[in-house]
This record gives C-alpha cells, sequence and structure tokens, in this order.
C-alpha cells in the first residue's frame, strides 16, 4: 500500500514516532559537560563561543558526537552546543539516557539545535536506533520526544558507482523483537519457573503517526 501511495505523488512525508519513555529519553547530561573539538584548522571566538572547524573535524560534548568535514557551531546559553555540519558523509552519535543506546545518524549536512534537541538530517540520510533504521532524502529527529519523521526528496546529485538512487522515496526497516529462549519452558529442573535472563536494553518500539501527505516538512 505505501508503495502505491508513494508512485502516486512527487514527494511523500512519512512520520514515525518511538513510544516515549520519560526515563529515555536523549542523554540530559550531555550539557553539562564541556565541549571539545578538533579539526585540520579553525576559527573559533572565545568571547563568543562561536567557531568554524575544517577537516577531519570531531566536536564532542558527553557522549554526543560529531564527525565531519565542516562545522560551524556555537556554545548556548544552558551550555548546549548547537551546530550545522558538513561531510561525505558526516556522522552523528548520542547516547540515550539510562539505557545502553544510540542513537546515529550519517547524511551529508546535518542541523543540530542542542537546545531544543532537534536534529535534521540532509541527503542521502540515515537514522538509526539500535536495529532499526530509517533512510531518505530528509530525516528530521526530536531528541525530547522520540519522535521523527522523514520527507522523501528528489536527489541533489546523481548516485555515485554502486549506490542506489534513493529519490523521492523513504525506506526502512524495524527488526522483530528476541523472543526469551525460556518463553516456553514453565518449569526449571526444580519444580520453580526458571528466571528470564535480562534483556539488555532492547530497542523501544517504533509506530507509525499520522498519515501520508504530500505537504513539504516546514
Amino acid at each position: 500500500m505505501i508503495d502505491r501511495l508513494l508512485r502516486l505523488v512527487p514527494a511523500v512525508v512519512l512520520v514515525v514516532a518511538a513510544i516515549h519513555v520519560p526515563s529515555a529519553c536523549a542523554e540530559q547530561a550531555d550539557r553539562d559537560k564541556p565541549i571539545h573539538y578538533q579539526a585540520d584548522t579553525g576559527d573559533v571566538n572565545v568571547q563568543t563561543k562561536v567557531g568554524t572547524l575544517l577537516g577531519n573535524v570531531i566536536l564532542t560534548q558527553g557522549t554526543l558526537t560529531i564527525r565531519a568535514d565542516k562545522i560551524v557551531f556555537r556554545k548556548n546559553a544552558d551550555n548546549s552546543v548547537s551546530a550545522t555540519a558538513w561531510g561525505n558523509p558526516l556522522t552523528f552519535r548520542e547516547k540515550r539516557d539510562q539505557v545502553d543506546e544510540y542513537y546515529e545518524g550519517v547524511a551529508q549536512r546535518a542541523e543540530y539545535d542542542g537546545q531544543k534537541r532537534f536534529l535534521e538530517l540532509f541527503d542521502r540520510a540515515l537514522l538509526r536506533k539500535g536495529a532499526d533504521e530509517i533512510r531518505s532524502n530528509y530525516i528530521s529527529y526530536n531528541a525530547e520526544t522520540e519522535f521523527f519523521k522523514a520527507e522523501g526528496r528528489p536527489d541533489t546529485r546523481p548516485a555515485a558507482a554502486g549506490e542506489s538512487p534513493l529519490g523521492a522515496r523513504v525506506r526502512g526497516v524495524f527488526q522483530p523483537q528476541q523472543k526469551d529462549a525460556n518463553k516456553d519452558d514453565k518449569t526449571g529442573k526444580n519444580g520453580k519457573a526458571p528466571a528470564a535472563p535480562p534483556k539488555p536494553n532492547p530497542p523501544a518500539p517504533l509506530k507509525p503517526e499520522g498519515a501520508l501527505s504530500t505537504e513539504p516538512a516546514k
């Protein structure tokens, strides 16, 4: 059904949301950590805390890491960091709070607002959480609410050798949750029900929100 709708419109918007768990938002302690940066060259204003970094750039704050060819960043009043990054590709990574799991993004360009904890990925973008992932030419992600949105947009450049063009398409995969091996074993050797082994930070289930729309994201 989705493929049929995608063929009928030149661009589509697909909105997907993770079930919100208050204790599982993005790492809130990151903004209390120092901002570290390194690059081949850089122009940083110590007074305004605004800088431009070029060449093999790495910007970190706590669990937040951005790797890119170029980053323009600023330190916000609340000590969070906001940045615009370019790369071929760039990578974005941030840990969820109280969960040993990361959100990871890959794109050609990214806009990150550290105060709103809002990330936008442009051009051949990938957003991954655990084993689940979504791909399109535009993805936005709100770390506070855990909602993300993907929009089909035309490719801005021809696909390189070995690449398949995305075009105005949204692609994704949600992996099945692992079943408990002891689920069907009602009792153990001592006649008692065996204790289920702990599941180390299973991915939060994702569900779609809203309907497909031809309206572009604002």
